[in-house]
């Protein structure tokens, strides 16, 4: 449990130029002022993360949004009354006064409300808007626990707020408005549910290069392991049989034990073959496979729709080599 003081010491640390580690619903944020151009700095370098790749700017509520964005449409004010606090990043217009740094240069800006009362918190005592990219090393698997935060950085950074587990464990769906109604990103808020108040959405491609992206998680290869991972549709139980081969296995559901023999670590996402448990359980269990000397993992395709999206969209990413 958080105390009310280290809410207001993080908070003081952002005002200060610092950065802080704070938990949302999706996963857990290194965040720095989003007016401060030095603190965005010390993010990004935090990261290494290339200066090309555009942050999420989070606010306590959708009043705070004016102060982001150029125009904020009637269809944004629908998205935002329909999903939040929530899982959905909206990108548009940005207003003069947001650094470009923020925004890999581009005149746009992506914003969202965080369904966390902690994160909207911390948010408000610090009194601006906050820059959060995922704590972690630009480019491995997303943080969901502050122990995942601490395990990629120590004490290079300022503070650790810790909140539990994130509950919903993959990033927002990030959705352009600029022209088009267009999925960046496909996260925790599903694509059907937004298409029931904007319409059909058009989707954008992965990138190869290093122009500036419109959002983050953009690029091919992200929300990797160490450890070479494959995603497949079905699982190769004929793995079991090269005992010269240390090899994981990534499952959606529970199998029977004796189709696991040979395998030298299993992680299975839900118990009960629930999307949303399986989202909320993905990048832990892949950071617990990681860790376990494998020499390869095979990652298992789960249902393509919903929430299953976003968790096969990070396993893609994730398994390209």
């Amino acid at each position: 449990m958080i105390a009310p003081w280290q809410i207001t010491r993080a908070a003081d640390r952002l005002r200060r130029g610092g950065v802080v580690a704070f938990p949302t619903e999706t996963v857990y944020g290194l965040g720095a002022n989003a007016f401060d151009r030095n603190a965005i700095a010390k993010v990004f370098q935090l990261k290494g993360r290339p200066r090309f790749d555009p942050l999420i700017v989070h606010v306590e509520d959708v009043d705070r949004v004016p102060q982001l964005v150029g125009c904020f449409s009637e269809q944004a004010q629908r998205l935002a009354r329909a999903f939040w606090p929530g899982s959905l990043s909206i990108v548009l217009p940005k207003h003069r006064r947001v650094p470009d740094l923020v925004t890999a240069g581009l005149p746009t800006v992506a914003v969202r409300v965080p369904d966390h009362d902690l994160a909207r918190q911390l948010i408000e005592q610090a009194a601006t808007a906050i820059a959060a990219p995922s704590a972690n090393r630009f480019g491995s698997i997303s943080p969901t626990t502050a122990d995942h935060v601490q395990a990629e950085f120590g004490e290079r950074i300022d503070l650790v707020l810790d909140g539990g587990p994130c509950h919903r464990g993959v990033e927002s769906t990030v959705i352009s408005l600029v022209d088009q109604p267009t999925l960046l990103r496909p996260g925790g808020i599903e694509v059907e549910a937004i298409e029931q108040v904007v319409g059909p959405l058009a989707i954008a491609g992965l990138s190869n290069d290093s122009r500036s992206l419109p959002s983050p998680g953009m690029l091919r290869r992200h929300y990797a392991p160490r450890t070479p991972m494959r995603l497949v549709d079905v699982i190769d139980l004929g793995l079991r049989q090269r005992p010269e081969l240390r090899v994981g296995l990534l499952l959606f559901v529970p199998r029977r034990d004796q189709d696991l023999d040979g395998f030298s670590a299993v992680e299975v996402l839900s118990s009960r073959g629930d999307l949303a448990e399986a989202a909320a359980n993905l990048f832990a269990a892949l950071r617990r496979l990681d860790a376990a000397s494998l020499d390869s993992i095979i990652a298992e395709r789960v249902p393509d729709q919903g929430l299953g999206r976003a968790i096969n969209d990070r396993l893609m990413r994730g398994s390209m080599v």
